[in-house]
Formats: structure tokens, C-alpha cells, sequence
């Protein structure tokens, strides 16, 4: 049984509830299928990353696991890690909330988004096997090769299929009867097409990327116009969600000019031939520092399903902790210091585990609506949140010590070999927490399936 799961008396916190708070709730047992679905494979693939994130801990502690492994050493493990992250656990809520923005989960389509959830899946997966096998181009995240290389953009194409569709036959609709809807949705298809072909034409082995014109490094420019992409994902996510509170549109004004203005500083700032020792450079990052209270206050002017307020409240924290720690992180000095140590590891770490999929869930938990329960276990929520926190400083202070000793985390050592011990703890921690959601997620998946089959039951009645 899973430790997470409320109890009956907590399923339901709204017996009475407010008309404006309960956007996209579960009523429509399609639709609550198709997100139960979305929601068992995401956690599916997160389940399973974060197993081989254990696997690949144990090695880093133990070598000599490598060779009860045979082939399937620590390089072979480590894409499958990175690549089920990225493509199942970070993707698969996207495509979920695709499904909700172009009306997927409803009425004449809705019967084809459990099918491509599952050829997404499928083709994932054989992706997996493949690189275990050693097959790969070598490049970070475009490992695609042989038949997965054909596979994984037909799994794209066939969500962009199905998007287009949904579009089509609901053209009429009211949240589609707006110009400025309209607009938006048949651009984000337009931008969308160009996914499958841009992923197998960058993952072949004979193209490599230019020689970098830049630096050897990181440059404020980089840096701004990474995260400026960041900020405009959660300036545009709350749209797809709920609606706005029609008192609060300063919020969204100052937020779209500051973005622009930021923009504009983006674009003027030199990129050839410059180092992040030059004031500018790390002068303009900071204009980022910002957003740590724009952000709130922007999504504070939207309207949100209760269910989703621990974990609104834990990716607003994470980010309060990842903007300025990146550009700490990025001052002359500190990089020197840290660059390629596990101090980054640790800061990716917080990037990913800490404010990536604190946001992924809350954009779960808000499709989801009354059915977001699965991730709000308090057991698992916390032990997740405080593992996360122990791994960046655990990882912070090994990148410290290993920027004045290179030799730290090569040669074993007490501290070093204690430090990476505490690395695997907290990994299967981190494992266990996932795990309790991807339980509450087939128990869920069960219950709505059914629900759903005994209304079919029912309407042959």
C-alpha cells in the first residue's frame, strides 16, 4: 500500500466548492483517463531514470559493480539515465497539457491520446535498449541512432498528428472561437512540425555542431538567453492551465515588460570573444535576479485548483534558490573554482530535481484537478523535497573541495568515499519518493478506468 495515499476523508476536500477554483476538474471521465494515463507514464519513466541514477551511484561507489555488468558498464547506463529524464519524465506532462491546450482529452479525439502516450513509450524504450547495446552518435541528449532514430521523431510526429486534429474537429469551439487562440495554437503546431525532423537530422553521427565562435565557456549572454527561454515557458504555461483573476493585470503587464526589456539587453550584449570576467557579462545576468519576486506575484494572478498549492509554493522556492545561485555561480572566481566539478553536477541537480519537477507536478496536479491527490503524500513530498536540498549541498561542498584538490573524487578516500555514500542514500530516497507517486498513479489509473467503464455500462442501459 502506498505511504502517500490520503485517506477517504481527504480524497474529496471539495464538497462545496467555489465555480471560479475548480478549472478543468476531473468531472469528464475521458478526460480523466487520458491525464491518469499521462500521469502513469511520466512517473513510469521517473520510476525507472531514477533506479538507474541508484545503479549509476553504486558504481561510482562500488567500480567493481562494472564488471558484474559485463558490457552494460557506467557509460552505457549514463544516457539512459540523462535521456529517460528529459524524454519521459520531463516530457511526457508537457505532452499531457498539449493534450489540454488543442482539446486532445475531449469529445471526438480523445480516444487517440492513450494510444500515442503509448507509442511515445514504446519507442522510448527501444531507445533505451538501444543505447545499453552501445549504439549512440555520442551526443548529449541527441543519442538517437539506427531505428530509434526513425522511431522517437514518429512518436513526436504522431502527438503533432493528433494536436492537429484536435484543432480541426474543434475549430468551433469556444476556447478556440478567439482570434488571438487561434493564432497561438496554429503557431505552436507550425513550431512543433519542426521537433521530429530538427531531432533526426541534429542526432546523426556525421553532423556536428560548428566550432563554438564564442568562448570555451559560459558567457553572460548564454546564460541570459538560456534562462530568458525558461521564463518565457512560465510566462505562457498558466494560459493553458486555468484563467486570470480579473483584478490583478498589473502583475502580467509588469512581468511581459520586464521580459522584453530583458530581452532587448539579450540581444545587445556582445557574444564573440568575450569572457565572463568582463563586468557586463555578469552584470547583465543579474538583471535576472528580478524575477524572483515578479514571478510569484505573475502567478498569484491566476486562478489554481487547491491541490496545487504545495506545490506552486515548492517550485516558486526552487527557483528563488536556482536564479541566484546561478549567477553566484557564474561570478569570476566562483566558476573557475566549480567548473567541472560536482558543484555543477549539484547545481543541475537543483535545476532538475529541485525546480523542473517541482513544476512539472504542479502542472499535473492542476490537470489532474481533484485526482492531483497522488502526488500530495506528505511522506513523499517531503522526504523528495529535503533529499534534493541534502544532494545539491552534499554535491556543492564535493565541487568545492574538488576545485582545490582535482584529484578528490578520483582517488578514494573517507570523506570522499562518505560523501558518495551519502550521494546513493539520498538517491534511493529520492527513488522511494517517486515510486510512492508512481503506486497512488496505477491505483488511480485503475479506479478511473473503472469509473469509466461502468458509465459505459450504464449510458448501454
Amino acid at each position: 500500500m502506498s505511504l502517500s495515499r490520503p485517506s477517504a476523508g481527504t480524497l474529496h476536500p471539495f464538497l462545496v466548492q467555489e465555480a471560479n477554483t475548480q478549472l478543468h476538474a476531473s468531472g469528464d471521465s475521458n478526460s480523466r483517463r487520458v491525464m491518469a494515463t499521462a500521469a502513469w507514464h511520466s512517473l513510469f519513466w521517473l520510476v525507472v531514470a531514477n533506479s538507474v541514477g541508484v545503479l549509476l551511484a553504486s558504481m561510482l561507489l562500488l567500480p567493481r559493480i562494472n564488471n558484474l555488468l559485463g558490457q552494460w558498464t557506467y557509460g552505457r547506463w549514463m544516457p539512459v539515465h540523462m535521456n529517460l529524464q528529459l524524454y519521459g519524465w520531463c516530457s511526457l506532462p508537457l505532452v499531457a497539457f498539449l493534450f489540454r491546450v488543442y482539446g486532445s482529452d475531449r469529445e471526438q479525439m480523445v480516444g487517440w491520446c492513450r494510444p500515442v502516450l503509448w507509442v511515445w513509450s514504446v519507442a522510448l524504450g527501444i531507445g533505451a535498449l538501444s543505447w545499453l547495446n552501445g549504439h549512440s552518435s555520442g551526443k548529449l541528449f541527441l543519442d538517437w541512432v539506427g531505428y530509434p532514430r526513425v522511431l522517437f521523431p514518429m512518436a513526436l510526429a504522431s502527438v503533432w498528428v493528433l494536436l492537429t486534429c484536435s484543432l480541426v474537429s474543434g475549430w468551433k469551439r469556444e476556447t478556440n472561437s478567439g482570434l488571438t487562440a487561434r493564432i497561438f495554437k496554429i503557431t505552436g503546431l507550425a513550431l512543433l512540425l519542426m521537433i521530429p525532423f530538427l531531432i533526426y537530422i541534429a542526432a546523426s553521427p556525421t553532423i556536428y555542431p560548428p566550432v563554438n565562435p564564442d568562448t570555451g565557456g559560459p558567457t553572460g549572454a548564454s546564460q541570459l538567453e538560456s534562462t530568458l527561454a525558461i521564463i518565457a515557458i512560465l510566462l505562457l504555461l498558466p494560459f493553458g492551465l486555468t484563467r486570470r483573476k480579473s483584478s490583478r493585470s498589473w502583475q502580467m503587464t509588469a512581468a511581459w515588460f520586464i521580459f522584453a526589456a530583458e530581452f532587448l539587453l539579450c540581444l545587445g550584449l556582445g557574444r564573440a570573444n568575450v569572457s565572463h570576467h568582463r563586468p557586463m557579462q555578469w552584470i547583465s545576468l543579474g538583471s535576472l535576479l528580478v524575477w524572483i519576486p515578479l514571478t510569484p506575484t505573475y502567478y498569484n494572478a491566476f486562478l489554481w485548483h487547491q491541490n496545487t498549492r504545495r506545490w506552486r509554493i515548492s517550485f516558486l522556492c526552487w527557483w528563488s534558490i536556482l536564479v541566484p545561485t546561478g549567477w553566484m555561480l557564474f561570478l569570476p572566481g566562483v566558476l573557475d573554482h566549480f567548473k567541472f566539478t560536482d558543484g555543477l553536477v549539484g547545481h543541475s541537480f537543483l535545476a532538475m530535481a529541485g525546480f523542473v519537477s517541482s513544476l512539472l507536478i504542479f502542472v499535473m496536479v492542476q490537470l489532474l484537478g481533484e485526482d492531483g491527490w497522488i502526488f500530495n503524500g506528505t511522506w513523499s513530498f517531503y522526504v523528495w523535497q529535503a533529499s534534493v536540498l541534502a544532494y545539491v549541498l552534499v554535491m556543492f561542498f564535493a565541487g568545492w573541495r574538488e576545485g582545490s584538490d582535482s584529484a578528490f573524487s578520483i582517488v578514494p578516500g573517507i570523506l570522499r568515499n562518505t560523501i558518495y555514500a551519502l550521494r546513493l542514500l539520498l538517491g534511493i530516497l529520492i527513488l522511494l519518493a517517486s515510486l510512492d507517486w508512481f503506486i497512488d498513479a496505477f491505483s488511480l489509473l485503475k479506479e478511473v478506468a473503472l469509473t469509466s467503464l461502468t458509465e459505459t455500462q450504464a449510458e448501454r442501459l
